[in-house]
């Protein structure tokens, strides 16, 4: 038996992809096997496999996977053959604080992903998937749902009432939209496409700015709030939105730091964070833990993820084009 497999060669490119094969793997001791259904697409993974932020050597893309088991090494008491399972990003990091810095470890850039059909790989980089849901929409959680979470509440201890502002209509900010209407709170959403915000309007979004038209929205975000600004911020464009994000934000509020869409290296507004005594948390998805909590709030408030368009394994690069036009609104997912 051979196992359908994505190849990305050392260096990334879209013209450096194949479709290959790979050798299964029995299951060790505290180990399972999972048959991999879908996957979804993340920028870190559009950087992996573009090449702007590529593999040393040979590797299989794609962080998040969602299937079912198939089978189960000795000692595991948390899975059975038939559970549907999600990966997590951090498959060493369990709880508490993280412990280790970058990619290393993370499932399609350090270490093999899930752009195959099947995995072994110890139970704890799996949780459970949340009641109902499909393996396309378990794909969504790993990256993307788990990031939102985290950056509302296990950081920004969101209470109902508090305003967010989110940027774009990536995955993040969609589930934090709805993370954050499930829990109360007022949203600000932005995006440079007029269909695009009234799709956020039809998600719950309380206003809207096309920052295109508008681009200084920073100001318009403050008149928004009466010019208190606003609890949190939900931070995916990087040094072309940091310093408007710190100007939105009201004094002693936060702002999640997650994105880099324009660009990795900034130069910080100092005098206004400290004028506004901000508080920027730099963060990369979460811990087991946290995807484990996550997973429970989905199933008590029935949460289902924005999903643009779905992709054959085979058709990855396309997948990945269309990701780079910005032309999706949610989730893309690949289906295995």
């Amino acid at each position: 038996m051979s196992i359908k497999t994505i190849y990305v060669q050392a260096g990334g490119g879209f013209d450096n992809v194949t479709v290959g094969t790979s050798q299964p793997k029995a299951p060790g001791a505290g180990e399972i096997t999972v048959r991999i259904r879908a996957s979804s697409l993340n920028y870190h993974d559009l950087g992996v496999v573009s090449g702007a932020m590529p593999p040393n050597e040979q590797r299989i893309p794609m962080s998040d996977g969602a299937g079912e088991v198939t089978a189960v090494g000795a000692g595991v008491e948390e899975f059975n053959v038939g559970d549907h399972v999600v990966s997590t990003f951090f498959p060493d990091w369990l709880d508490g604080e993280p412990l280790q810095a970058g990619f290393g470890r993370t499932p399609g850039d350090g270490i093999d992903g899930f752009a195959r059909e099947q995995v072994t790989l110890p139970a704890t980089a799996f949780t459970h998937t949340p009641r109902g849901y499909s393996h396309a929409e378990a794909a969504t959680l790993t990256t993307a749902g788990l990031t939102a979470w985290r950056a509302l509440f296990e950081y920004g201890r969101l209470k109902s009432g508090e305003t967010v502002l989110v940027q774009g209509t990536g995955g993040v900010s969609i589930f934090a939209l709805q993370l954050a209407k499930l829990a109360g709170a007022r949203v600000i959403a932005t995006s440079s496409s007029t269909a695009k915000l009234d799709k956020l309007k039809t998600l719950g979004a309380d206003a809207v700015i096309n920052y295109r038209d508008d681009p200084e929205w920073e100001k318009t975000v403050r008149r928004l709030t009466d010019n208190r600004g606003v609890d949190h911020v939900i931070e995916v464009g990087g040094p072309a939105t940091l310093a408007q994000s710190i100007v939105a934000t009201r004094v002693g509020g936060q702002i999640a730091v997650i994105g880099v869409l324009s660009g990795r290296t900034s130069q910080l507004p100092l005098g206004q964070a400290l004028s506004r005594q901000v508080r920027l948390q730099a963060m990369l998805v979460g811990s087991r833990r946290q995807q484990q909590d996550f997973v429970r709030a989905i199933e008590t408030t029935g949460l289902r993820p924005v999903i643009d368009r779905h992709f054959p394994l085979e058709e990855i690069v396309a997948a990945f084009q269309y990701q780079a036009s910005g032309k999706h609104f949610g989730k893309i997912v690949l289906d295995i």
